[in-house]
């Protein structure tokens, strides 16, 4: 899509080097363009051409952020955070000391990249008006779960959202994150969102994505993630239920003995075409990072994984390691893998893998033997080739939350 944006400069509370800022991003975007295969990061995704036969037009005018309803999870206590199409509306700490808190709307364009290729962080450093700014201060760990309500109003046909988000963890805090999409729109839209996640010496964050209900979004994500020494960082994502969706997972362990793990779970509905691109830079010794990425693909889907890990010469004693799976359902479906390793230390434990292929005939015979349908004894294998991922979720509460959640997507019988 031949799309050129306009800055609306009238925006008075932009300050002239923020306005300049977003110009010059503005028109890198509009030079490259959304990114099409010819882009190595995207060789199997021409996003181009995904926009150009779902969008007769696109824009970013202003939309209401009134919804149907709110959404309230009764599976277990938490605090939360309510955005609306990107938009800080409303926050709810009461199980915490407020006081170890600080949660504001974004500071535009604090924490970005400002040296990126990527055409799609050009076009949010250039638009972005919303997200949230989240720290919580030194020394303090979070009584209960925090969910992100993060809602899509129903009039978002044509839209484009561009939000930025930062999370800061100070030294020696621990948070339990959850963020569950709700789309109330049956318009395509697309999400393009910048995540900053900065912790501290001696932190931990534990973050959960899921998407909640069928959606026609097309969702790119960037997440950039700083981890000090002594900090774990573990993101579990659960995206089933969009027709487009691209996370990248760019990640440096800065300092010594810190870690990270990406696992995903993810059941591709026909049609759906879903990308997970992680790079875990070892900075330092004795770090560890680990990526475990399931795909289960119906008729049609797409699932895509590109996986780098950079070890460099001084992070010896690195443990590091990713696998990729996909469960293909239909001849029909794709699967692409493109794991990498790029080491530069000589005393380090590194791996990388990727299989594919369809589910065992003779399991299902075993199982159709024991009276079960094909559909039902499928379903079954499928189950259990995703709770692997979940059954690694320590807090009880949220394991028996996602894993009602990922029945619903396998047994479908969700209510969109």
């Amino acid at each position: 899509m031949s799309k050129n944006f306009q800055f609306e400069t009238k925006k008075n509370h932009f300050s002239t080097e923020d306005k300049n800022f977003r110009k010059k991003n503005l028109n890198l975007f509009n030079k490259m363009g959304f990114p099409n295969k010819k882009i190595e990061d995207w060789k199997f995704t021409d996003f181009n051409k995904i926009v150009s036969e779902n969008f007769q037009s696109l824009n970013f005018d202003k939309f209401s952020n009134r919804l149907k309803k709110k959404e309230n999870i009764k599976d277990f206590n938490h605090n939360r955070i309510d955005l609306v199409n990107g938009f800080l509306v409303s926050s709810n700490f009461d199980f915490e000391d407020k006081n170890k808190i600080i949660i504001q709307e974004n500071k535009h364009n604090e924490d970005t990249d400002t040296k990126t290729t990527n055409s799609m962080i050009n076009l949010n450093n250039a638009l972005s008006d919303r997200g949230y700014h989240l720290e919580i201060l030194k020394g303090y760990q979070f009584k209960k779960p925090l969910i992100i309500y993060n809602y899509f109003s129903g009039d978002l046909k044509n839209k484009i959202i561009n939000n930025k988000n930062l999370i800061k963890i100070e030294n020696g805090s621990e948070l339990e994150i959850i963020e569950c999409n709700y789309d109330q729109s049956n318009f395509n839209f697309i999400k393009n969102t910048f995540d900053t996640l900065i912790l501290e010496p001696n932190s931990k964050l534990i973050s959960y994505t899921i998407q909640m209900n069928k959606s026609y979004g097309h969702f790119y994500k960037y997440s950039k993630t700083s981890i000090s020494k002594n900090s774990n960082y573990n993101s579990f994502l659960f995206p089933s239920g969009l027709k487009f969706n691209k996370i990248e997972e760019q990640i440096e362990l800065k300092g010594e003995y810190s870690g990270c793990k990406i696992q995903s779970a993810s059941y591709l509905n026909s049609e759906a075409h879903h990308e997970i691109k992680t790079a875990a830079n070892h900075l330092k010794p004795n770090c560890k990072s680990h990526q475990n990425i399931k795909n289960v693909l119906a008729k049609n889907s797409v699932g895509v994984y590109q996986g780098k890990i950079f070890v460099q010469k001084e992070a010896q004693k690195t443990d590091a390691y990713q696998l990729s799976k996909g469960l293909i359902l239909d001849e029909s479906a794709e699967f692409n893998a493109k794991p990498e390793l790029e080491i530069y230390a000589d005393d380090v434990k590194c791996s990388h893998g990727s299989t594919s292929g369809n589910l065992d005939e003779d399991s299902i015979y075993y199982l159709m033997t024991r009276g079960m349908s094909r559909k039902s004894a499928t379903s079954i294998l499928v189950e259990g080739f995703l709770f692997d991922i979940a059954d690694s979720i320590i807090n009880s509460n949220i394991k028996d939350f996602i894993q009602k959640n990922l029945k619903i997507q396998i047994y479908g019988n969700k209510k969109n």
